[in-house]
Formats: C-alpha cells, sequence, structure tokens
C-alpha cells in the first residue's frame, strides 16, 4: 500500500472517507474493530483514493503511539503508517476554520472538531470508533467502527 509521503494511484470519482484519531489508533493498536479499518484501507488503495486525516488528528495519534510505545516504537511504525492511503490534511485557514463552527457549536475535543469539520467541508463519510461524533449525526455522514 502506499501511503501520504508516496501516494500515485488513480483517483476515482468516488466520495470522500476521513478518519479520526480513533480509527487509526484501532488499526495500530489492533483493537477488535482493525479489520474494519483495515478493509477501508484496501478499498482506499484499490479505488486510488487516500482516506484523509487532518494534521491534528495526525498529531493525536503520533502522541498516543509515542505514550504507549515510546518514541523508538513509533519511529519504526511511523513509516509503515505514512505508506497506507491516507493523506493527512494540514489545519491550513479553511479546514481551521471549519473545526472552528464545529466546535463553537458542539461540545467536544478540538482534534474531533477538526475531523467533523474536514468531513464537513469535502462531504465526507467520516469513519470512526468516538461516539462524541454522536451530536454531529445530523450534519456529517459517519460510519461506526463497532467494536
Amino acid at each position: 500500500m502506499r501511503g501520504a509521503g508516496t501516494w500515485s494511484g488513480k483517483r476515482r470519482n468516488l466520495r470522500d472517507s476521513v478518519f479520526d484519531s480513533s480509527a487509526v489508533l484501532a488499526y495500530l493498536f489492533e483493537e477488535p474493530c482493525a479489520p474494519a479499518v483495515t478493509e477501508l484501507l484496501e478499498n482506499a488503495f484499490q479505488a486510488g483514493k487516500p482516506i484523509l486525516l487532518s494534521g491534528p488528528n495526525w498529531a493525536e495519534v503520533t502522541y498516543a503511539a509515542v505514550k504507549k510505545w515510546g518514541e523508538r516504537q513509533w519511529q519504526g511504525v511511523r513509516g509503515d503508517v505514512l505508506r497506507l492511503p491516507i493523506l493527512v490534511i494540514p489545519a491550513d485557514l479553511e479546514v481551521s476554520e471549519a473545526a472552528a463552527a464545529i466546535k463553537s457549536t458542539y461540545r467536544m475535543s478540538l482534534g474531533d472538531s477538526f475531523a467533523a469539520g474536514l468531513a464537513r467541508m469535502r462531504n465526507a463519510v467520516l469513519h470512526t470508533v468516538d461516539k462524541d461524533f454522536k451530536q454531529v449525526e445530523s450534519i456529517i455522514t459517519i460510519n461506526w467502527l463497532s467494536h
């Protein structure tokens, strides 16, 4: 599979997908819903369309992995993650304002607001394990990854 650093797949006309950090962490930490995340990644690779992840959500993934495994092990895994069909979207002005609109209206963490804001601005499906997103189901499409 190819990831953010080497992605060159052909994009097909499919709806965008967004991961929040819980989906990536479920995959990395081999949680019960990891097979569902693996299937999404395989489908993204086959379709030539990476799954989007906001920069702040990448920071959350990095933080959680370093906390669990330590910096050395994370650095070993990091390269593998960057080869997955995941495209990290920087928190530019447009993404940041979309996150702020979510954060100012709903009670959720800033990281969750970035995931929801990115999904909303891209009209994308948000794939998550995190039940905090229940409150934004009326404004974005959510694929609940069950444990």
